[in-house]
């Protein structure tokens, strides 16, 4: 709502903005009587975590620049008619980073852990580092291919020498000896 006042307050300049603001669904904020700037609305609507999820999406870099110090609050700005959604900031990735490693072991649970590997004397000591065995390998799979025999200057094969090679017998000598034959016949 105070981003629609700001608007109207704004004048004819702002007239296409005021009606594209007006198609969406608009979220009551606490400043119903006094209305406050649209940019300090929205950070106030995403406050303590963001707990309805809301996406900003500004052209304004002093608003954006405020949002990005904010966690889980997801940026959306406008690059030559296309809609990007920024990168998260990196205090959203050390706030997600640090809700994962609370998930998995509890901080009670860490220290037990932490003081059972000192009293077994499994605790990792700084200076000390394990290096990993390099293990020999086989021998290379290429070096292990047969040889290519190789052709002579002429195209032929070395072998071809010794080779006697059968010729092919056609069907037209057995046309030819039929004609002889008729021939003989009609003499």
């Amino acid at each position: 709502r105070c981003v629609l006042k700001e608007l109207e307050s704004l004048g004819k300049a702002l007239y296409g903005a005021k009606l594209i603001a007006q198609r969406f669904q608009v979220r009551n904020c606490s400043h119903h009587k006094d209305p406050v700037s649209g940019s300090a609305c929205l950070l106030s609507m995403v406050e303590e975590g963001n707990p309805h999820h809301f996406f900003i999406a500004t052209q304004d870099q002093d608003l954006a620049n405020k949002v990005k110090k904010k966690a889980g609050v997801p940026l959306l700005f406008i690059i030559q008619n296309t809609m990007v959604l920024d990168k998260p900031s990196p205090k959203s990735l050390a706030f997600v980073q640090k809700l994962q490693t609370n998930q998995l072991v509890p901080e009670h649970q860490k220290q037990s852990i932490v003081q059972l590997k000192e009293k077994e004397g499994l605790a990792k000591q700084e200076g000390e580092k394990r290096r990993k065995r390099k293990r020999a390998g086989g021998p290379n799979p290429l070096s292990c291919l047969k040889k290519k025999k190789k052709k002579t200057q002429e195209g032929q094969e070395p072998s071809a020498e010794k080779k006697k090679r059968r010729k092919r017998k056609r069907n037209r000598v057995k046309a030819e000896a039929m004609q002889s034959v008729q021939k003989n016949e009609e003499e």
